[in-house]
C-alpha cells in the first residue's frame, strides 16, 4: 500500500512539474527581440567541394517560416543559407537564434571568414544556431553551409535577434521541460520496477509491461530533446542507440498492456500486436547491422526505422483509439478513465505521425508527449482510485473481524453460561422453595421483628427464584409452542401490563402497530423479551421520559421498534450488551439483556440496538412475516433435489 501512495504522490508531483515548466516563460530582455522571417535557400550538390562562398553560378529560392523548403532534392547533401542581418546597435551583447533546424554539419561565413563551426558524428540532425555578433549600426549578410546523410537540412523557425545570453536561456527554458519530462518519466519507470516486487505473480505482468511503456516512453522524450546532444555530444551515439531500442520496444509493450487491459477482447489486434513484435526483433537486428555496417546501410535502415515502423504505429495507434472508445462506452468509470487516458496518447501520436509524414517530414512532434502526460495522469487517477478503494476494504474487513471476534467472544461466554446455568440452577431451585415454604410458616407467627425479616427474605428469594427462571431461559430457550402470532394483539396486551409501569415511574408509553402483522413463534416468550426491553427504557427515563413502540412491515418482516428519550449508552457500553454479567443498571445482573437476545434468536428473529449519550436508545427487532415463509416454504418445496 505505501510504495503505491508513494509512486500517486510523486506522479502527482511529476505531472505539476512539467505543468509549471511548460508556461510560457517571461522575456527578461531590456530590448525586444527582432525576428527575421524571411532568408535565401541553395542545394549543395554531392559532388560540390567544400567552399567558403556559395558557388556564383548557384540560383536562390525565397524561403521563411512559411515556406521553410528543408526538404532535399535529388542529388542534394546540404543548403547554403543566406541571411540578411539588420543593424546590432540595440543590443550589447548581440546575438543570433535559429532554434530549430535539421543539419549535422554547419558552418556560417562572413564575407568568406569563418565565424562559427560545428560538426556531428551521430546521426541526429536536430539542432540549433547560436551564434554571437558584433555591435554595429549596419546591416550584414551570412551565409549558412549545412550539410546532411538524413534527406533534409534548414531552418525550421524563424531568426531571432537578441541579446545573446536572454536567447540562450529563453532557447533552454523553452526545451528544458521536455527533457526533465523525460527523466522523470524515466525515474518513475524505475519506481515502478522496484514497486513490482510487492505485487502477486498475476498482477506483476500487466505492471512490467506498464513500467516498460513508461520507461521507453521517458527515454523517447529525453532522447529527443536536442539539449543533450548540444550540451554532450560525446554521449550522442549513446543517446541514440537508446531512442532506436525504445522505439523498437515500446509499441509492442503497449500492445500487450492494451491487449491485458481490454481482456483480449479484440483477437484482430492480438494478432497484429505480435507480429509487430517480431517486426521489432527485426528492426532490432536491421539496427545492429547498419551500426556494424559504418553507415553503408542507411538507405535501407531509413526505410525499416523511419517508414515502415513509422506506418505501423500510425495503424497501431488508431486502432487503439477505436479500441478505447468503445471500451470505455460499455465499462465502469475506472475503465472510461484508462480509455481516455489511452485515447489521448494514442489520438496525441497518431495526429504528429499524420502531420509528420503531410510536411515531408519537416514536421517536429510534440503532441504524442503531451499524449503521454494524459495517459500517465489517467494511471495516477487510476491507482488514487484503486488505493481508495482498497482501504476503505481494509477498514470494511477490521470491522468486519472486530465483530466478528466480538460475537465468537460472546458466544464462548453464553455457552459457558448456558452450560452452568442448566446444571447449578435445578440443584439450586429446588432448595429455594423448601426455604421459602418454611419462612412463609414461620411468618404466621405474632413477633413483628421477625415479620419485617421474614418479608425481606421471601422477597429476596422471590428475586433469586427469576433469576434462576432467567438462567434457565437462557440455558433452554426452545420454544414449548410455536403457534401464530398477531403482532397488534399482542401489544395490546402488553400495553395492559406495562403502561401502569411506565406511568409509576413518571414516564409514558405509547404503542402503534400496523394491521394484519403476523409471525410464526412463542407469545409468552416474545411478551418476556418486550417486556425486559421496556423495564430496562423505563429505568433509563428521566424527566418526561417516552417510550415509543411501533410495529410495521418492511422488506417481507415485522419490524418492532422500542425507541426512548432516555439517558443512553456510549460505544463501549453498547458493544458490551449480551455479555454475561455486564449491566448499566447498578444491581443488574445483564441476564435480561442476554434472555432477550435469546429468545429473539430462537424465533428466526434478528435484534440491533441504536444509542447516543444523553438522547436515548432504539432498538429494532426484525422478525419473517408468515407470509414470507410461506412463499418461501412453496419455494423450496418446488426446487429439484
Amino acid at each position: 500500500m505505501k510504495p503505491l501512495r508513494f509512486l500517486y504522490t510523486l506522479a502527482t508531483l511529476v505531472v505539476a512539474a512539467v505543468i509549471l515548466l511548460s508556461w510560457p516563460a517571461m522575456s527578461w530582455a531590456s530590448t525586444p527581440q527582432a525576428p527575421l522571417d524571411r532568408w535565401q535557400v541553395m542545394p549543395i550538390a554531392t559532388e560540390e567541394k567544400n567552399g567558403a562562398s556559395p558557388p556564383a553560378s548557384g540560383s536562390w529560392e525565397e524561403a521563411g517560416t512559411d515556406n521553410t523548403l528543408v526538404e532535399l532534392p535529388d542529388g542534394a547533401k546540404g543548403v547554403w543559407i543566406r541571411l540578411q542581418v539588420p543593424a546590432t546597435d540595440a543590443w550589447r551583447r548581440p546575438g543570433l537564434l535559429v532554434g530549430r533546424m535539421y543539419g549535422l554539419e554547419m558552418q556560417v561565413y562572413q564575407r568568406g571568414e569563418l565565424l562559427y563551426e560545428s560538426r556531428r558524428g551521430f546521426e541526429f540532425d536536430q539542432t540549433r544556431l547560436l551564434l554571437p555578433l558584433d555591435v554595429s549600426d549596419r546591416g550584414t549578410e551570412l551565409d549558412v553551409r549545412i550539410v546532411t546523410t538524413a534527406g533534409r537540412a534548414g531552418f525550421l523557425s524563424s531568426v531571432r535577434l537578441g541579446e545573446f545570453d536572454d536567447l540562450e536561456k529563453g532557447y533552454i527554458r523553452k526545451e528544458l521541460p521536455s527533457l526533465l519530462l523525460g527523466v522523470s518519466v524515466v525515474f518513475l519507470a524505475l519506481l515502478m520496477f522496484v514497486c513490482s516486487s510487492f505485487l502477486s505473480k498475476r498482477q506483476r505482468s500487466l505492471w512490467i509491461s506498464l513500467c516498460v511503456i513508461a520507461l521507453t516512453a521517458g527515454i523517447l522524450i529525453a532522447a529527443y530533446s536536442p539539449l543533450l546532444y548540444l550540451y554532450y555530444p560525446s554521449a550522442g551515439p549513446f543517446f541514440l542507440a537508446l531512442f532506436e531500442l525504445s522505439l523498437y520496444t515500446m509499441f509492442p509493450a503497449l500492445g500487450y498492456f492494451v491487449n491485458e487491459t481490454l481482456e483480449r477482447k479484440s483477437p484482430r489486434f492480438l494478432r497484429f500486436s505480435r507480429w509487430q513484435a517480431c517486426y521489432s526483433a527485426f528492426g532490432i537486428a536491421a539496427y545492429i547491422a547498419y551500426k556494424l555496417s559504418d553507415g553503408k546501410l542507411y538507405s535501407f535502415y531509413s526505410i525499416v526505422s523511419v517508414i515502415a515502423i513509422g506506418l505501423l504505429m500510425l495503424v497501431q495507434l488508431l486502432w487503439i483509439s477505436f479500441l478505447s472508445i468503445a471500451h470505455g462506452r460499455r465499462g465502469d468509470r475506472q475503465a472510461r478513465v484508462l480509455s481516455a487516458g489511452l485515447l489521448a496518447f494514442a489520438g496525441s501520436s497518431a495526429t504528429d505521425l499524420i502531420l509528420y509524414y503531410a510536411s515531408g517530414k519537416s514536421y517536429v512532434l510534440f503532441l504524442w508527449k503531451l499524449g503521454v502526460v494524459a495517459f500517465i495522469f489517467s494511471l495516477v487517477v487510476i491507482l488514487s482510485r484503486r488505493v481508495s478503494s482498497d482501504y476503505k476494504t481494509l477498514l470494511s474487513y477490521s470491522h468486519q473481524l472486530e465483530l466478528f471476534n466480538l460475537r465468537l467472544e460472546r458466544t464462548e461466554k453464553m455457552k459457558i453460561i448456558s452450560d452452568l446455568a442448566a446444571s447449578v440452577a435445578h440443584e439450586v431451585r429446588n432448595p429455594l422453595q423448601v426455604t421459602r415454604g418454611f419462612l412463609q410458616l414461620l411468618a404466621k407467627k405474632d413477633d413483628a421483628k421477625s415479620q419485617s425479616y421474614i418479608t425481606i427474605a421471601v422477597s429476596e428469594l422471590d428475586r433469586a427464584a427469576e433469576i434462576i427462571t432467567d438462567f434457565l431461559t437462557f440455558a433452554k430457550p426452545e420454544l414449548e409452542v410455536v403457534s401464530r402470532i398477531e403482532i397488534s394483539e399482542l401489544l395490546e396486551q402488553l400495553d395492559l401490563i406495562m403502561r401502569p409501569h411506565t406511568s409509576m415511574n413518571g414516564g409514558s408509553l405509547a404503542i402503534y402497530s400496523e394491521e394484519g402483522l403476523a409471525i410464526m413463534g412463542s407469545a409468552s416468550k416474545l411478551k418476556q423479551a418486550l417486556i425486559n426491553l421496556i423495564k430496562n427504557s423505563v429505568e433509563a427515563l428521566g424527566e418526561d421520559g417516552l417510550i415509543e413502540l411501533t410495529a410495521c412491515a418492511e422488506g417481507g418482516e415485522a419490524v418492532l421498534r422500542i425507541k426512548d428519550n432516555g439517558e443512553g449508552m456510549d460505544e463501549e457500553q453498547l458493544s458490551k450488551l449480551g455479555v454475561p454479567y455486564f449491566s448499566t443498571k447498578s444491581k443488574g445482573t445483564g441476564l435480561g439483556t442476554m434472555v432477550t437476545m435469546r429468545i429473539i434468536e430462537v424465533m428466526n428473529g434478528s435484534i440491533t440496538f441504536k444509542s447516543q449519550k444523553g438522547k436515548g436508545t432504539e432498538v429494532t427487532i426484525r422478525f419473517p412475516l408468515v407470509q414470507q415463509l410461506a412463499s418461501e416454504l412453496t419455494a423450496a418445496s418446488i426446487l429439484p433435489d
